[in-house]
């Protein structure tokens, strides 16, 4: 039955209608997977020689265990924000003669074979290698030792479809855990309670006595069996009759009347971030990415490289701008040919959208003003990045829109999510953050860092001048390609 299964999913890979329109993104994929399995390996190559070096008195593999804590719960993260859960079309299946415990035990078995799975492998076993050569531990104590981790990571892998499973929907819900996980972080720094070492402590007990990874093998198990008693509890064919019940949202936005002409779209624009779980999703990571500062400003190793701040300065202050607008119009993709059938004037429409994006980017960037406990020089570079923003990069993006082709399910989650994605969202990263990057750089280096300063932000503001003008241009090519985008909205497929 598992053969059967495998071949059904084979075939409805091959056979999927957005197969061949997406097999550029698939390629690309393929590509970043190989390179990601390349540094994996290098680093599980490097790591053993690279403690001995910097940590002379001590042993690798203590050190190792030191932080696996620390890499579980990153890796718990990443997973979180970036792995899929493994499905399969199961209505088909629930009216045939088929145990409903083995489609199940395909579905989680399925998922042990995720590309996520194999990173860690390629981390541990060549360390793994490396501690048995070099002759300090025996190999049936190493053996212990990967067996425990690697059904750790796998533990961690089935915590994650729990997870999804029940806070996906709901990400307030995960604000406890993330005040509880904080907390631990910070009294482990303070050395108050050091959780990373008791855990570590625990793994050299693994160490010296291998059988204890059993412990992990049972937690894996545990974990398999919680999983698998929460999907056979939905495989029921009512469970996709019924509906979800749900509350009308009623908010209506009427402030943004005073916002003339483009009022009406403002509001349809925050109705729909409000309403649907992708674009509100939005809302949230550009707050989170507020603090993507803290890991480069106080850092030492950046601070000869103040191009590298531009960088910065350009996603904090456009990260909202970066995800929402790399996307317009596909968020209307749903209604955007009633809107072409309409009498609408296709200014206000655009205008509307790059009044939301500069809107995000004022709020963003008095948002990072703190960021003046760094220097002055940090906050006049972050709002020349933030007039850099809103005077090129906001254009910029409208005009890579006029090529989106591709519709969005507003409901579904972001995370992983590569629809309405194609080659335009690719290519426009390149201008969007390398061209003020080298800009910034080359005046820099010739001149010095305060005419820089004003470049980025001289630009910004010659392109307020120019934004009616940009906007009738934009205008014009977003008819040249009104009848190919909405043939694009028309299909189904991602």
């Amino acid at each position: 039955m598992f053969k059967r299964f495998a071949w059904l999913e084979w075939k409805a890979f091959f056979r999927s209608a957005s197969f061949g329109k997406s097999l550029g993104l698939k390629i690309l994929m393929i590509f970043l997977a190989l390179y990601f399995s390349l540094m994996f390996l290098f680093f599980g190559i490097a790591l053993y020689p690279f403690i001995e070096k910097f940590f002379p008195d001590s042993d690798p593999l203590k050190v190792v265990n030191g932080f696996a804590l620390v890499y579980f719960s990153f890796e718990l993260i990443f997973r979180f924000l970036l792995q899929s859960l493994p499905v399969m079309d199961i209505k088909p299946l629930m009216i045939l003669p088929i145990n409903k415990s083995k489609v199940v035990n395909f579905v989680l078995l399925k998922s042990l074979y995720s590309y996520y799975n194999l990173l860690p492998l390629l981390l541990i076993i060549p360390f793994g290698i490396f501690c048995v050569v070099q002759g300090e531990y025996a190999t049936s104590n190493i053996m212990g030792w990967l067996v425990g981790i690697a059904a750790i990571s796998l533990s961690v892998n089935y915590l994650n479809f729990i997870i999804k499973k029940r806070f996906t929907d709901n990400l307030k819900a995960l604000i406890p855990f993330v005040i509880i996980s904080s907390a631990l972080a910070i009294l482990d720094y303070l050395q108050i309670f050091e959780i990373t070492k008791y855990f570590g402590q625990l793994l050299n007990y693994l160490v010296i006595q291998p059988y204890l990874a059993i412990i992990p093998v049972i937690l894996l198990v545990a974990l398999y069996k919680w999983n698998q008693q929460n999907l056979q509890s939905k495989f029921y064919l009512d469970a996709h009759i019924k509906g979800k019940a749900e509350r009308a949202n009623t908010r209506d936005f009427v402030w943004t009347k005073k916002f003339g002409s483009i009022a009406p779209f403002l509001q349809q624009d925050l109705k729909m971030i409000w309403r649907n779980k992708r674009p509100k999703t939005i809302i949230y990571l550009s707050f989170i990415f507020l603090a993507y500062g803290l890991i480069f400003y106080p850092n030492e190793t950046y601070q000869d490289m103040p191009a590298f701040f531009v960088f910065v300065g350009i996603f904090i202050t456009g990260i909202f701008m970066i995800n929402f607008g790399q996307f317009v119009p596909s968020w209307d993709a749903s209604y955007y040919p009633m809107i072409m059938a309409q009498n609408i004037p296709m200014k206000q429409y655009l205008a509307s959208k790059m009044g939301l994006i500069t809107f995000s980017i004022v709020v963003l960037t008095i948002l990072s003003t703190p960021y003046v406990y760094f220097g002055w020089n940090i906050l006049l570079l972050n709002m020349a990045c933030a007039l850099y923003n809103i005077g090129v990069n906001t254009p910029l993006l409208i005009y890579s829109g006029s090529f989106n082709k591709k519709r969005i399910d507003l409901d579904k989650s972001p995370f992983m999510n590569y629809q309405g994605t194609g080659a335009s969202q690719w290519i426009i990263g390149l201008p969007l953050l390398i061209l003020p990057v080298f800009f910034f750089w080359i005046i820099n280096k010739f001149i010095n860092y305060e005419v820089a300063v004003g470049f980025l932000a001289g630009i910004g503001i010659i392109g307020l001048i120019l934004r009616s003008s940009l906007l009738n241009f934009l205008v014009t090519r977003y008819r040249l390609r009104k009848y190919a985008m909405i043939q694009g909205f028309k299909q189904k497929g991602e």
